[in-house]
C-alpha cells in the first residue's frame, strides 16, 4: 500500500483569469461524447468533478458552497446505487473532505478569491500534464477538471492539508477557527462520524 502523500496547498492569485470560461452544458455533453475514458472517469456520474455531482448540471468552476449540505441527503440518489464516493463533514475542529480521483494522479489544491474564501481543486487529464498554467483560462475541460468549493465562514484557510491516499483518494481538511467562547461548546460536543462510500 503507498504511503499517504501531502499536496501542497498553495495561496492563489487573486487577479488570476483562470476559469473565466463556463463550461455549458452542451459543451459538457460534447466532451463526454467524444472525449473518451478519460473523461467518463473523471467527469461521469458521482465524481467530485462531474458537473452533475448535484443532481442537475452545475459547472464545477463555480464555487459551490458544499458544507451547507448534508452529503447522505445531497448525494442520496447516487449513494442507493453506490454510484459515488465522494463524502464531507465536519468535526469539532475542521471541516473535511473525502473523494476517489479517478483516471488521474496529478492534483493541485489552492486557496483563493476574495478574502480567501474559495478552494479549487484541480488537475490536467493524464498525458496532458504540463507546466503551464494557460490551460485553465480557456476551455479548460478540454485539458483538465476542476471542482471549485466556498469554504465556510468560520474557516481558518492559512491551516488547509490535502493528503492523497494510494494515488486514489483525496482527503482534504480544512482546519476551523475556534474563538474562546466557542471552546467549551465545541469541546462538549461529540464529533459526528461518517463512513467513507
Amino acid at each position: 500500500m503507498p504511503p499517504r502523500r501531502a499536496l501542497e496547498v498553495r495561496l492563489g492569485d487573486l487577479n488570476s483569469q483562470k476559469w473565466r470560461v463556463s463550461l455549458t452544458e452542451a459543451a459538457f455533453d460534447l466532451l463526454m461524447a467524444h472525449g473518451g475514458d478519460a473523461a467518463r472517469k473523471v467527469l461521469g456520474e458521482g465524481s467530485l468533478f462531474s458537473p452533475m455531482l448535484f443532481g442537475k448540471f452545475f459547472d464545477p468552476a463555480d464555487a459551490f458552497p458544499l458544507w451547507e449540505f448534508e452529503s447522505d441527503v445531497l448525494l442520496s440518489g447516487l449513494r442507493s446505487g453506490s454510484k459515488t464516493s465522494v463524502e464531507w463533514f465536519e468535526t469539532n475542529s475542521d471541516y473535511v473532505l473525502r473523494a476517489q480521483l479517478p483516471g488521474t494522479r496529478k492534483c493541485d489544491i489552492e486557496v483563493s478569491g476574495d478574502r480567501c474564501k474559495v478552494i479549487d481543486i484541480s488537475g490536467q487529464w493524464r498525458g496532458q500534464e504540463s507546466d503551464a498554467r494557460d490551460w485553465r483560462t480557456g476551455r479548460w475541460w478540454e485539458q483538465g477538471y476542476v471542482r471549485r468549493l466556498e469554504l465556510p465562514e468560520n474557516t481558518n484557510w492559512k491551516r488547509v492539508e490535502a493528503y492523497v491516499d494510494d494515488d486514489s483518494f483525496l482527503e482534504i481538511k480544512i482546519a476551523k477557527n475556534i474563538s474562546d467562547s466557542n471552546i467549551h461548546q465545541t469541546s462538549a460536543a461529540e464529533p459526528r462520524e461518517s463512513e467513507f462510500v
